[in-house]
């Protein structure tokens, strides 16, 4: 297949570029830099001469509190340009998948959030995000991801590593659950969905449900230090406050994943492991 990567030198695209062309596939990645989503004359022109059979749609505004600040803009990146994306899809017969987000839901669910459940955005992140999933035909794919973090990039697991170096304790929020979702792991099943020939929604995630000092703690014990340096704090205690409402529940159910017989991601802990060490290593 000849698949053309947006946002490939983000955390997430550069293992869908590394993988997608480790598998044997014509690779083309977009940046920032050198594709303007917004921008109709460029996507159209880019697509029209690479003529790809996926376009795999990571480009997007994911600081989700200055989304909070400028809706606007977060709109313009995430639906509009989404938009464009699928336009330019059409006219040359190519399929998208389109990465989006936990934060399509409210995260008040008691139980992991399903496929099938309706999305109800709390933050402005979370609605353009929606808005680019409607975006989609019945012939692409919407795979869900959260709490991404990988080599590449700013994540939580260096930002854990970069305080835990600096001071001898840590606070994080222990009433907000999810699934990580590691980059590398994500990139290996958007390829299994690719190759399979899917369509339709997809919860994607490495398996384990933990609360943010759980994740925090587990980071400090992959790296051989104490994690009972992490101290849990609830959200309302955060200062100063977060400007976007986070999901309390964040848990992605990858129900369409067991249902269609492909292979769910492995545990977190067993990437974090891995992640951890290459980082220590650099």
């Amino acid at each position: 297949m000849k698949v053309l990567v947006t946002g490939a030198a983000g955390q997430l695209g550069s293992e869908l570029v590394e993988v997608f062309t480790r598998a044997g596939h014509v690779v083309v990645g977009s940046t920032h830099q050198t594709l303007d989503i917004c921008n109709v004359a460029t996507v159209d022109g880019l697509v029209e001469a690479e003529r790809p059979d996926w376009i795999v749609h990571g480009a997007a505004w994911t600081a989700v509190d200055a989304c909070e600040s400028d809706p606007g803009r977060a709109e313009a990146v995430n639906g509009g340009g989404t938009r464009n994306i699928i336009a330019a899809a059409e006219r040359v017969g190519a399929r998208v998948l389109y990465v989006s987000t936990d934060y399509v839901f409210d995260g008040s669910k008691t139980g992991p959030y399903l496929e099938s459940d309706a999305p109800n955005p709390q933050s402005s992140y979370g609605a353009s995000k929606l808005s680019g999933e409607r975006a989609m035909r019945p012939s692409d794919l919407i795979v869900r991801i959260s709490w991404v973090c990988g080599y590449h990039g700013n994540n939580m697991v260096k930002t854990i590593l970069r305080i835990a170096a600096a001071q001898p304790t840590l606070a994080f929020v222990d009433d907000q659950v999810g699934h990580p979702t590691f980059a590398d792991d994500a990139a290996r099943g958007m390829l299994t969905l690719l190759e399979a020939g899917a369509s339709g929604i997809f919860h994607l995630t490495n398996q384990g449900v933990v609360s943010w000092c759980g994740f925090a703690r587990a980071v400090l014990e992959a790296a051989g230090d104490d994690p009972s340096r992490v101290a849990a704090i609830r959200t309302a205690d955060l200062q100063p406050p977060r400007p976007a409402k986070r999901p309390a529940n964040s848990v992605l159910d990858n129900a369409a994943m067991r249902a269609a017989g492909l292979p769910l991601l492995d545990d977190f802990r067993v990437p974090l492991t891995r992640l951890v060490g290459r980082l220590l290593a650099d």
